[in-house]
């Protein structure tokens, strides 16, 4: 997943051996985690290891993880928002991994209908929506058909295939959905799980810095229904692609990797 971190800074060939050693050395233990195996998090926020600033900036709950089961060599370092915003999910499958029982892929409906809402037939505001979740430990093995919950989530590129003026939108059908937005899960045998299919207006740009690689990084703060949604694209890969650096009032167009968190709506046992 090398090339997810680059969406937060590390370039291509970036020494990860000394990463994973930097985390492990200077890393918390991820909020419900296993008890078995290796799993840290790393926030930007404190700065990387050696290096201090006068002033300590907040880069708004960007981190690094590091996930290594217990008994396998393998090690997995993902890039993480901990987003402050919340997204209504009307949960219809929750899928756990038997080597991270505290994550789970979650399939359901964004912006569900409010019972006795008059107007949602009229925005229109609901969408498929595919994540993973660091901590659906949190929930009951069994949830209530549908029920509502609410998560906090960001999008990495595994592929941008249009990044330019508006009007470029790959289906005109598009301007006229609400926000002008598309966000479908990615489907096929060979499709990544968690992933988005997505095609959506920039609204502004947050200016980041990596601390580790003193790397710039911009968050992209999208027109997405009900509630925007925050992207992470590779610079490098724009660049090997031929695209400009992304713009307020731009479109957006491509396949992201989604992963977040439950934020509310737990039910009670």
């Amino acid at each position: 997943m090398d090339f997810l971190l680059e969406c937060i800074g590390f370039p291509p060939g970036y020494d990860l051996d000394e990463l994973s050693r930097q985390i492990r050395e200077h890393g918390e233990s991820v909020p419900w985690g296993e008890r078995n195996g290796v799993h840290l998090r790393y926030p930007f926020a404190w700065g990387a290891p050696g290096r201090s600033f006068s002033e300590p900036r907040r880069l708004g709950g960007l981190e690094v993880r590091l996930d290594q089961t217990e008994g396998d060599p393998g090690v997995s370092i993902w890039p993480h928002l901990e987003t402050q915003s919340r997204l209504r999910a009307a949960v219809q499958k929750l899928q756990r991994t038997s080597d991270a029982p505290f994550d789970a892929l979650l399939q359901g409906l964004a912006n569900p209908p409010i019972p006795g809402d008059p107007y949602h037939e009229i925005s229109g505001d609901d969408y498929p929506i595919c994540t993973w979740l660091s901590n659906a430990r949190l929930l009951p093995a069994r949830l209530p058909k549908a029920h509502v919950i609410a998560i906090s989530i960001a999008g990495f590129a595994l592929d941008v295939s249009y990044l330019g003026p508006n009007e470029g939108v790959r289906d005109a059908y598009i301007l006229e959905e609400p926000c002008g937005a598309q966000l479908l899960p990615l489907e096929g045998n060979e499709a990544p799980q968690g992933c988005m299919e997505l095609s959506l207006r920039i609204r502004k740009l947050r200016h980041l810095e990596n601390p580790w690689t003193r790397e710039p990084v911009v968050a992209l703060e999208t027109d997405a229904p009900g509630r925007p949604i925050e992207l992470f694209v590779s610079r490098w890969q724009l660049a090997q692609a031929g695209f400009d650096d992304p713009r307020p009032g731009w479109r957006i167009e491509g396949a992201f990797l989604f992963s977040g968190r439950v934020a509310g709506g737990i039910p009670r046992l």
